[in-house]
């Protein structure tokens, strides 16, 4: 069975799309040519498992022009769906895919999000892994809501930068949340929501190594790297997550015709 973006599968109500990171980047790329607008949800356990009491954060991935599989658990889950070509969408490997094409093609790129500085580094380590890509802007935002006033100048500020792709690094649900609610009001082609990316690809939060990323234990080393805001997350979810699969089994979802 061929890959395609658009089918997903079900994944305790959540709908995580089929695929792999070419494909992820050939439906991004389709958005630019083509002048669609969307968002991209980076999804793992720990987000699935928010939406089990958050079904408006369920809507938001739902919705979504990609929802990739972030987490090993959402590959296996995709398999065991019956979808045997799909692999793992991680975070820091969709911005490094993603920025390659962009070299090629002169796309442009937002970043909005991190602590103070971090977007304005990731603009710089983008630019030295794939020169040619064009960073038109960052912005930082404040620990609290936006004024209406900041959320238009905001807006303003991105579509004036005449940004193709934006990349969002917030915590989760935040950054779904923030991605649905200027959708609308964006010109860029595509939203992209990689959370802890830029902090991972800034070097502040250290990497698993890829042997254990594809063994699936990658939530023990980062628990073992930050066990005091993460200790939860794992501890607590991964184990509910797992009995709640077996007792409802994960199964594809055709396009429409």
């Amino acid at each position: 069975m061929a890959l395609n973006p658009k089918r997903r599968v079900d994944v305790l109500g959540v709908h995580v799309s089929t695929l792999d990171l070419p494909t992820a980047v050939d439906e991004i790329a389709r958005w630019v040519a083509e002048g669609e607008r969307h968002y991209v949800c980076v999804r793992d356990a720990h987000g699935v498992m928010l939406a089990q009491k958050d079904e408006n954060f369920r809507r938001i991935q739902n919705a979504s022009g990609l929802t990739t599989p972030d987490g090993m658990p959402m590959v296996w889950c995709g398999r065991w769906a019956g979808e045997r070509e799909m692999s793992r969408v991680y975070g820091p490997d969709l911005i490094h895919a993603v920025s390659e094409r962009a070299a090629r093609e002169g796309w442009k790129f937002f970043y909005y999000g991190g602590t103070e500085g971090v977007a304005d580094e990731l603009a710089l380590e983008i630019a030295r892994r794939a020169p040619g890509v064009h960073n038109v802007g960052t912005y930082c935002p404040p620990f609290r809501p936006l004024s209406e006033q900041e959320r238009g100048e905001v807006i303003d500020q991105i579509n004036d930068s005449g940004a193709d792709v934006v990349w969002v690094g917030l915590s989760s649900p935040k950054q779904e949340y923030w991605m649905d609610d200027v959708r609308a009001d964006l010109d860029a082609a595509a939203l992209i929501g990689i959370g802890a990316a830029f902090d991972m690809l800034t070097g502040r939060v250290r990497q698993a190594p890829r042997i254990i990323q594809r063994s699936g234990f990658e939530w023990l080393f980062r628990l073992l790297m930050e066990p005091k805001r993460l200790w939860r997350r794992y501890v607590l979810n991964l184990p509910r997550f797992a009995f709640m699969i077996v007792r409802r089994k994960p199964t594809l979802i055709e396009p429409p015709a």
